[in-house]
């Protein structure tokens, strides 16, 4: 056994069958719970600091919570910097995890394998949230408005400018809506959010949108703010607006638009973006250690939404020091942890979509594949 596995199982209870994973402190038995955590919050402990994915924020920060209580000698650190950001943090390795709402490249997984002192980067989908189309409309009495594909594309295109366009009246005949300018919103900074949004535009109304999926705006001149925080306050600050946010995002006042799939308008939650990944295919460059997915954007399939996000967490298959391999694989392990996903489905934390068993069982077979250089 590894210097890091022994590690690892000296942190646990010695139950394999554990949900949450032996090195995360979690205990499934019936006795001496508290002395065992005790043992583990002990066994684990020193510093590691992540970045990315501001989608993220609000699930990690709970996510940090809940792992530092079980393990309270072990500081982990999250800054919200953007997809773009972290990935050349932890490529520079400024970080030793993080999280992004794009897969990384083909340049960006050569630039791993020396980041990773030989090893690989690893991918895992332990984030999934509805990306929601958020519009700051109040005379209009209604928590969704309708738009299939065409018609979104055609507001962010900026093709269709005002709220009464007959695009937007003919899918609402029940509404009574102004004749007032639409406002669209963007990220100003590369974001693996505008990443997911461009690529269902591109797949769902490929007629319409006629740009290519990019973690950039690929519009200039337009209404922007940097990280989700920017752009919830524009539109927040303006009436007439509509922007593309995480859904945990989502504010007291605003709207959202229930997006055509199939003969449906199916508005966001956690059980439709669930669905529409349990729709989609594994990505054609997917392996063991990266767990990416190739999205159903243009799904007819009842019940889906297709604006869905799916985060990464992002590791190195091999790290150069016990402490970091072992603190990232016990915090990532409970991350994927039922305790985990379902914190990060509270309403009041981020209202994800918890992953599958069958996905988890995957995340910890790539979890175990961590090891020390040497």
């Amino acid at each position: 056994m590894s210097a890091l596995a022994l590690t690892l199982a000296a942190c646990g209870n010695g139950d394999a069958e554990s949900d949450t994973g032996a090195d995360t402190g979690t205990q499934t038995d019936t006795e001496g719970d508290a002395d065992s955590d005790d043992a583990a919050g002990g066994e684990l402990s020193g510093s590691i600091a992540g970045s990315g994915a501001s989608s993220q924020e609000a699930a990690i920060q709970g996510w940090i919570a809940g792992f530092m209580e079980q393990n309270p000698d072990v500081n982990v650190t999250y800054d919200p910097t953007g997809s773009g950001t972290g990935r050349e943090q932890f490529l520079n390795g400024t970080t030793v995890f993080g999280g992004t709402d794009s897969t990384f490249s083909e340049e960006e997984l050569e630039a791993g394998v020396e980041r990773c002192f030989g090893g690989e980067v690893i991918e895992l989908p332990l984030y999934i949230s509805p990306i929601a189309i958020a519009y700051n409309l109040p005379g209009v009495d209604a928590e969704n408005i309708n738009m299939d594909a065409e018609t979104i594309a055609g507001v962010f295109m900026g093709e269709i400018t005002s709220w009464s366009d007959p695009a937007i009246a003919e899918a609402n005949p029940d509404l009574d809506l102004p004749d007032q300018d639409i406002i669209p919103v963007n990220r100003s900074d590369d974001s693996g959010t505008t990443e997911n949004f461009t690529d269902y535009l591109s797949k769902a109304a490929p007629d319409v949108w006629t740009h290519e999926p990019s973690d950039t705006w690929p519009i200039t001149g337009t209404q922007s703010g940097a990280q989700t925080s920017g752009v919830v306050d524009i539109i927040t600050g303006a009436e007439g607006t509509i922007g593309y946010i995480d859904a945990s995002r989502v504010e007291d006042g605003m709207g959202t638009v229930a997006v055509g799939v199939g003969d449906d308008y199916v508005p966001f939650s956690p059980e439709a973006a669930a669905a529409v990944v349990d729709a989609s295919p594994a990505a054609e460059d997917a392996t063991d250690l990266r767990l990416t997915v190739d999205l159903a954007r243009d799904t007819t399939e009842a019940g889906t939404y297709p604006i869905v996000l799916i985060s990464y967490s992002m590791a190195c298959s091999v790290y150069d020091n016990e402490a970091d391999a072992a603190n990232v694989a016990a915090f990532l392990e409970y991350v994927a942890s039922p305790e985990g996903q379902d914190r990060a489905s509270q309403p009041d934390v981020a209202g994800s979509a918890p992953i599958s068993d069958d996905l988890r069982e995957r995340v910890h077979s790539a979890l175990d594949q961590i090891t020390v250089a040497g």
